[in-house]
């Protein structure tokens, strides 16, 4: 196998698993807002407020994950700036010249 084939192979499973977490956001937040509106029928129904505090937790869940997703996960904007500013502060500290 030679280096770029193993190079891309390796850019696909990570291009595969990239997709799959971002799909399996946006399935989370789909269910999200299907339950909640179901909620909201049933908390009209019985004529009590409750829907905010099972929506609110779930909401903080859901904010949790998309950040996971679309923030920390390796090769986002976020990571990848940084990553790519200690690297120049890395080589401009061993390469004086």
């Amino acid at each position: 196998m030679s280096r770029t084939t193993h190079f891309t192979d390796d850019l696909d499973r990570v291009a595969h698993k990239r997709a799959s977490r971002k799909i399996g956001w946006y399935l989370h937040a789909f269910v999200f807002v299907l339950v909640n509106l179901g909620l909201m029928a049933v908390a009209a129904l019985s004529g009590r407020p409750w829907v905010m505090f099972p929506a609110f937790g779930w909401a903080v869940a859901l904010i949790i994950h998309g950040l996971f997703v679309f923030v920390f996960m390796p090769g986002n904007g976020l990571r990848e700036g940084m990553v790519t500013r200690e690297r120049a502060r890395l080589t401009a500290q061993r390469d004086p010249w």
